[in-house]
């Protein structure tokens, strides 16, 4: 599975930004032939557990972790998403990539609220 090296990269590391940054350097290194939208899919949802996990140690409200998660979520697809465009798109991407990664960053907070749970029964 594509996220195993990255949450290996990332399981040394206790506060959820030093593991956000691991695991994004590791999954930047996996992009760097290219992926598809279901590796960019697998790495974010492998990401977002990841800081779920290590949200929930935090001091902090639940509306803090979970913006914590979701910048950690907005840090990988601004390292990644360019990797799963093929160049023949790039003029639209370029236009595109700002609404996509709305709908991106969106689309994690749904995941949050249904991988919380999740995460907490482990």
């Amino acid at each position: 599975m594509i996220t195993d090296a990255p949450t290996a990269a990332a399981s040394q590391f206790t506060d959820v930004i030093s593991a956000a940054r691991a695991y994004i350097n590791s999954a930047t290194g996996l992009a760097a032939d290219g992926l598809t939208w279901v590796e960019v899919g697998e790495l974010l949802m492998g990401l977002l557990r990841l800081t779920i996990q290590a949200a929930e140690l935090l001091n902090v409200p639940g509306e803090q972790k979970k913006a914590v998660v979701l910048e950690a979520a907005a840090w990988l697809f601004d390292a990644i998403a360019d990797k799963a465009v093929p160049a023949v798109v790039w003029p639209m991407w370029i236009l595109a990539r700002p609404a996509v990664r709305s709908l991106v960053l969106a689309l994690a907070s749904g995941a949050v609220e249904i991988l919380l749970p999740m995460v907490r029964a482990n």
